[in-house]
């Protein structure tokens, strides 16, 4: 009968069963006592973190081995009436260093105020951070968290993954199964035969649009279109916001500028630009709603050339505010809270690494942009 057949043990018994069955191989592997012991991961990882700070066995990459001698055997149960030591409380990691992977998508546009909200977190409580950039592709995405699982024996993972298409979808399947928890990024995605969601902290971008419509709304404009980019995870999100608040506020959207492009870097953007800025002219739209600040920029930089004033004749606010101030006018932005995502994300992580309960339940992190008012809106 395997140890998973027996009534669920306490956790000092628990403890006690990994160091006997320890004694017996010489080292184990997380995956395999989780199946044994019929518990998740995440709370073998705890116990050999909390036996390991006490000398009893020492963690390895993938599981754990025994130091062996008179300290494993005080830990035995061999008399059920007899209690197992309490074991102390320890601080996160077991008492020894967290080592965090993060892996984000850029390390030149948005993520650089991400990543420094996970580190200053990181520091404050003395854990160590392994960085990886990928390229908006799944399998790049994939290769990275391999390396920083298998390789570097990371106890948690940060990560904007991609979750669409076919390598997406199987990325979030290996996310779902990997042995160390996961907290997303700036990214939701749903698990399992019952969808249930995967942890994440992400930024209420519907709400930050909303946000953009609304002040519009209020400078008297009653045409304001949108602009998104393809391949853009933000964009649905944003799109969804501006046509709930143009519906609340009664804003009509029959006929109202609603477009998906190219991003400026592409060499059909300069063609673009003027398509939108046509279009709004002939459908009467005086303010438009950008995503993201190099896009809104150079929309603006072509109306000066076309005489359309910003804000007389059109106004703009972008979605990001990574640049929007250098832009001549500075541009009204949404700006998501960036660093405020890394500090929530890297605390998520580490309470579900504190907590050794496998019934902990997932959560989801919500936080609210803000909109900074410059003088394309004025």
């Amino acid at each position: 009968m395997s140890v998973a057949d027996s009534p669920t043990p306490l956790p000092d018994e628990r403890r006690a069963q990994v160091v006997e069955l320890l004694r017996r191989r010489g080292v184990v592997r997380v995956n395999d006592l989780a199946t044994e012991l019929d518990v998740s991961a995440i709370t073998v990882r705890r116990d050999i973190a909390l036996l390991a700070s006490q000398g009893l066995i020492r963690r390895v990459r993938g599981g754990a081995v025994l130091h062996g001698g008179a300290l494993a055997d005080t830990l035995a149960v061999k008399d059920p009436e007899t209690p197992a030591p309490q074991a102390a409380p320890v601080p996160d990691g077991g008492g020894q260093q967290l080592t965090i992977g993060v892996v984000v998508p850029s390390l030149d546009y948005y993520w650089p105020d991400v990543i420094r909200g996970v580190r200053q977190a990181a520091a404050a409580s003395g854990a160590r951070i392994v960085l990886r950039g990928a390229t908006y592709q799944a399998a790049d995405e994939r290769r990275q968290l391999s390396w920083l699982v298998e390789s570097v024996g990371v106890d948690g993972l940060l990560v904007a993954p991609t979750t669409t298409g076919d390598d997406g979808e199987a990325l979030v399947r290996w996310l779902q199964h990997t042995d160390v928890p996961v907290v997303l990024i700036e990214r939701t995605a749903t698990v399992g035969p019952y969808q249930e969601a995967m942890e994440s902290v992400v930024s209420d971008h519907a709400l930050g649009a909303a946000m953009a419509v609304r002040h519009l709304a209020a400078l008297g404009h009653r045409r304001v279109g949108v602009i998104t980019t393809l391949q853009s995870p933000t964009a649905p999100h944003i799109r969804r916001g501006w046509r709930q608040a143009c519906e609340e506020l009664g804003l009509p959207l029959n006929g109202a500028l609603d477009v998906t492009t190219v991003d400026q870097r592409d060499p059909e953007w300069s063609a673009v630009v003027d398509d939108v800025l046509d279009r709004s002219l002939a459908s009467g739209t005086t303010a438009l709603l950008v995503h993201s600040d190099p896009e809104a920029i150079s929309l603006v930089e072509r109306c000066q050339e076309r005489g359309i004033r910003v804000p007389g004749d059109l106004t703009v606010v972008t979605y990001d505010d990574e640049v929007a101030e250098l832009c001549d006018p500075p541009l009204t932005a949404v700006r998501p809270p960036k660093s405020a995502i890394g500090h929530a994300a890297f605390a998520l992580l580490a309470a579900r690494l504190a907590d050794p309960d496998p019934q902990r339940p997932a959560h989801r992190v919500v936080v609210e942009p803000r909109l900074i008012v410059r003088s394309s809106s004025s």
